[in-house]
């Protein structure tokens, strides 16, 4: 699989999941993850696991269907010489299928929650022998509302276990998580999100609304882009930029949530073949995207957060290769282009592109106003005080003199 050497979190992980401790972790995309939490799990699965006895030992969680498939896909990997095996399951797959693999028998399970509970709850799968539970992209499964599943089905794994959970940012919400149903945890954390985006070239268009299809056609075309990954919002806008950069020309896929897996799964192979040059994505259906080498990454809409963004630039820039993200501003971008910038110490030239002058009636902008050293310091002026004083004791005394 060709690593050389671990990777940071591969190194911290893996120690302390042999010993056998819960563990979680904060990590970046493209850091190796799924390989620290697999391996120990194998190491520890061959020891008990009997040919002739298969039942579930090890649950893996994760939020999207595109996961599901690239976690199995590095667990059938990693254990090619091993009586280990793996079954998914996950929405776009018919029930009845996936019922048919686990009866065949399966040491681990991947899921997503939501197929995984529907399965608990029509009482088709058994969780009793669960010994290792593994939530990956735990705060990307809080964020689409799936607490409530999680924690059933945590509950239907009555042994005792070890869990692992990992979470691009360890917030409030994994930590109460953490707290409800980890024991004796080591927290490993090896980078924030502002390391997923300080090794990324970013650049920024302003552009009037009108013109940002266009001007994202020019882009693709005048810099000859081969391989972009286009972020839009909503179902509406990634429909609207598909038909559009289609009409010129231009070989684009699209996934998004009204699309079904199949289709899904043949936008990314487009993709990653080289057969179309610009896949669109909205946010959801992008979680868990994995392009090797990927060179771009366009914001053709703001998302709603600096999270949200930093997943997605985090999908160029990968296992130490070179990435880009060009990010389009309306109008209606810069305060919150502005608030992202804050919180992650980036500082992103606005250009506009030639022929591209804007016409949208611009914000005013604040006027700064020059304070003097003494205030940027927070020195005292001492004449200040003295001054104000002097004023008001002035004033005390003539109030003094006008009762008597």
């Amino acid at each position: 699989m060709k690593y050389e050497e671990t990777t940071a979190i591969q190194a911290k992980v893996i120690p302390v999941a042999m010993k056998g401790l819960d563990v979680l972790g904060a990590s970046k995309s493209g850091t190796g993850k799924t390989v620290a939490y697999v391996l120990p799990l194998l190491n520890k699965l061959q020891k008990i696991v009997k040919k002739e006895e298969k039942v579930a030992r090890a649950l893996i969680i994760v939020p999207t269907i595109e996961l599901v498939d690239q976690v199995s896909r590095t667990i059938s990997d990693l254990s090619k010489y091993l009586p280990i095996k793996n079954v998914k399951i996950q929405g776009g797959i018919p029930k009845a299928t996936q019922l048919a693999r686990l009866s065949e028998g399966a040491d681990i399970i991947v899921a997503t929650p939501g197929r995984l509970q529907n399965f608990i709850d029509e009482k088709k799968i058994n969780l009793e022998y669960i010994n290792t539970i593994i939530l990956d992209e735990a705060d990307t499964m809080l964020e689409l509302g799936f607490l409530a599943e999680i924690k059933a089905i945590l509950s239907q794994c009555k042994k005792p276990k070890q869990m692992m959970m990992f979470s691009a940012t360890v917030s409030q919400n994994i930590k109460k998580l953490a707290k409800e149903f980890m024991h004796d945890v080591a927290v490993v954390e090896v980078s924030h999100r502002r390391d997923v985006v300080e090794f990324i070239a970013h650049r920024a268009y302003k552009v009037d609304k009108k013109r940002k299809a266009e001007l994202t056609a020019k882009l693709i075309t005048d810099m000859g882009l081969e391989q972009v990954l286009l972020f839009a919002t909503t179902k509406e806008s990634a429909n609207i930029i598909y038909e559009y950069l289609k009409s010129q020309h231009i070989r684009t896929s699209i996934i998004h949530g009204d699309i079904n897996r199949g289709a899904r799964a043949k936008s990314l192979a487009l993709l990653k073949s080289g057969k179309t040059q610009v896949l669109v994505a909205t946010d959801i259906a992008a979680r868990g995207i994995d392009i090797k080498e990927l060179a771009m990454v366009i914001n053709y809409d703001m998302p709603e957060g600096t999270d949200d963004f930093t997943h997605r630039v985090g999908r160029t820039g990968r296992a130490n290769h070179k990435g880009e993200s060009i990010s389009l501003l309306t109008i209606h971008d810069y305060d919150f282009f502005t608030t992202m910038e804050k919180h992650l110490k980036l500082n992103i030239k606005r250009d506009i592109y030639e022929g591209f002058e804007l016409t949208d009636k611009q914000p005013r902008q604040k006027r700064q106003i020059k304070k003097k050293l003494s205030e940027k310091k927070g020195k005292i002026d001492y004449d200040k005080i003295r001054k104000y004083t002097y004023a008001a004791q002035k004033k005390k005394k003539q109030e003094t003199a006008k009762k008597k």
